[in-house]
């Protein structure tokens, strides 16, 4: 007799040993349908896995966060082999899941494209037949004499431990393969190739170069439709492309990964400093500023020569070795070193707008998403260890109160240690605990990420959530013991015993070049107004009134606004459609009416359009939202 525990508590008994189908079966037959794999014990496996044990059992449907992983897998298999059946010298690799969809590296003549339709005909045929997907374990033997004509196969073969491995047969294909798979072709209802490119095997640039084919699949048609929906979306809001047409910054082979801002990217960066400086102001940080070069003693006295080398940059100056900053941290060390400190001096908030350099290859370099040069807003608090709890939950807080500022939601993520660390187990319990604490007060849900905390101490990441939905990992928190050990700093206690202070390094921005890319796509170009690099632009409708046009802007600067009169001799329709396209917040028309009442013409972005008013109510009202830093343009509201 197998007992089969359910998630709702119920038992099933069979007498012989079930498939998940068979359990699906017992509970309904639309179960049974819409079932497309079984997790057993914490296990995944396949729906017609037969189960000889006693276990607990949740069936997997199409609604199950598992389901889509599961579906790209197998539609990474079905790809493969319409690819083989069209391409009959076409040799496999690898073929996983990825964030979105799936790709397969294939050695084969080069693709475009141009060949996706034919692929996509092939694949859609297999579909269609609803071609079941087997699973059938072979010894290692067995496994290189099915696959030796296959030398990529073979490579990964010989690097398997001895005893049986897992093969997936679906009709003429065969995958070395661990799985789940679906029970059958049939269930890939939405399939897409999205594009193709280079890559080496195994990432070595002396092996093959291969074709690297991507694709997406989902269970309903609508769910790919408003996927790709999606992806226009985003690619209208692509920060590059925005970037380039409003001249906020640009890149030049002369500095790969160093971006270059230009006077209307500034206006937009300065905004974002003088909030962050505001904000900190308030929550008790003092400013600071660091070397961006020091030798490599402070970097091996920090761990980062030896965990770290890979990724900095070093020069030779006067037969020493020195290495530009990585990140921040060293630098805060040596400050906080510079005096005695007592535990009424702490907590001390350090924070520091720190320019660093890290060693990117060139080939994932992204626009401002990934960069070599970057500013971090970093900031180190020094506590003691009673004083943990409390100094996170105020991070969290001034997260919150900065995020919001921008419309942007988050979630929080908690990761421990990784394999590679520094510090005693003591060390990383206290830091753990103290974390977990203090995200259990702050009170938001948050997951456990297990070993993918910094090598130095575990942290609180801050994943922000943009107007599309997407999630981008930003702020970070980490706590630490090791750095203020290494570089031996104290307080003198109450007890007038010297102590060690425990340490939080912080981010909220993260880089500032990343987080200034994300508002761009998330705002699509089209910032709040204490943002907007230009916030009002003055249209003189002939060449008669640019004078007066250019005294308005004036007495606009004085009062702080980023203020361009466009005096060029188009046609008024063009200055406004040239206005909106630059996603200019406020454009103001001056006509002879205007100046002879010593009033403004003023359109917004949303089309409306009003006369008469006043300067007096239009800066107290534009000011006004300015100061509120105010996500929304309404200065028509009574």
């Amino acid at each position: 007799m197998i007992n089969i525990a359910l998630p709702d508590g119920s038992i099933k008994s069979f007498e012989n040993a079930p498939t998940g189908l068979d359990v699906a079966r017992s509970i309904s037959e639309g179960l049974a349908r819409n079932s497309i794999a079984v997790e057993v014990d914490g296990r995944l496996l396949d729906l017609s896995e037969r189960i000889i044990n006693d276990c607990h059992l949740r069936l997997i449907t199409n609604k199950d966060k598992e389901a889509l992983e599961i579906l790209r897998h197998s539609a990474a298999h079905v790809m493969a082999q319409a690819i083989l059946h069209l391409y009959k010298d076409a040799r496999l690799t690898i073929g996983p899941v990825v964030e979105d969809g799936f790709y397969y590296d294939i050695d084969m003549e080069p693709i475009s494209k141009d060949d996706f339709p034919k692929i996509e005909e092939e694949i859609k045929r297999i579909i269609k037949a609803k071609i079941p997907f087997k699973r059938k374990m072979v010894s290692k033997s067995e496994a290189v004499q099915f696959y030796e004509n296959e030398p990529y196969k073979l490579e990964m073969i010989s690097e398997l431990e001895d005893g049986t491995i897992s093969f997936y047969k679906q009709g003429d294909f065969t995958d070395l393969c661990r799985g789940p798979h679906l029970p059958h072709t049939g269930f890939i209802k939405a399939i897409k190739l999205m594009k193709v490119s280079g890559a080496y095997w195994r990432a070595d640039q002396t092996k093959a170069q291969l074709q690297r084919i991507y694709g997406t699949a989902f269970f309903d048609k609508k769910e790919l439709k408003a996927y790709l929906n999606f992806l226009e979306e985003a690619k209208k809001r692509n920060h590059r492309k925005i970037g380039a047409a409003l001249d906020l910054f640009s890149f030049h082979e002369e500095a790969p990964g160093m971006p270059f801002f230009h006077p209307k990217g500034m206006n937009i960066w300065n905004a974002l400093l003088d909030y962050w400086r505001e904000e900190h102001r308030k929550a008790g940080y003092v400013e600071t500023k660091t070397p961006i070069m020091l030798n490599r003693s402070l970097w091996e006295k920090s761990g980062h020569w030896d965990n770290y080398r890979e990724n900095m940059y070093t020069s030779v100056i006067d037969d020493v070795e020195y290495a530009i900053k990585p990140m921040n941290c060293p630098g805060g060390m040596l400050l906080y070193g510079m005096r005695p400190h007592s535990y009424k001096d702490l907590p001390v908030r350090a924070a520091e707008i720190g320019l660093v350099h890290r060693h990117e290859l060139s080939g994932v370099l992204n626009g401002l998403f990934r960069v070599r040069a970057f500013h971090q807003d970093d900031a180190h608090i020094f506590m003691t260890e009673e004083q943990i709890e409390d100094e996170i939950v105020e991070v969290l807080r001034l997260v919150e109160r900065i995020y919001s500022t921008f419309g942007l939601g988050f979630y929080l993520e908690l990761s421990t240690r990784p394999e590679k660390s520094i510090g005693s187990d003591k060390q990383w319990e206290l830091t753990t605990d103290g974390l977990k604490a203090a995200l259990d007060s702050y009170g938001m849900d948050y997951k456990i990420n297990e070993g993918d905390g910094a090598f130095y101490g575990p942290k609180i990441d801050m994943h922000i959530k943009d107007a599309l939905s997407r999630t981008w990992q930003c702020g970070t928190v980490q706590l630490d013991m090791s750095l203020p050990e290494r570089f031996d700093l104290s307080y003198i206690g109450k007890d007038n015993e010297k102590h060690r202070p425990i340490m939080i390094h912080r981010v909220i921005y993260g880089s500032i070049e990343r987080f200034f890319g994300i508002l761009v796509e998330h705002f699509a170009g089209k910032f709040p107004l204490w943002l907007s690099p230009v916030q009002v632009a003055i249209l003189a409708i002939n060449d008669e009134l640019v004078s007066y046009a250019n005294s308005v802007k004036t007495e606009f600067e004085e009062q702080g606004l980023r203020t361009e009169v466009d005096s060029r001799t188009e046609s008024l329709n063009k200055k406004i459609r040239d206005a909106q396209l630059n996603k200019i917040p406020l454009i103001l028309t001056i006509g002879g009416k205007e100046r002879e009442s010593n009033t403004l013409s003023v359109r917004t972005l949303d089309g409306k359009v009003r006369f008469g008013v006043t300067h007096e109510d239009f800066l107290n009202k534009v000011l006004a939202n300015i100061r509120g830093r105010e996500l929304e343009l309404d200065i028509f509201k009574k």
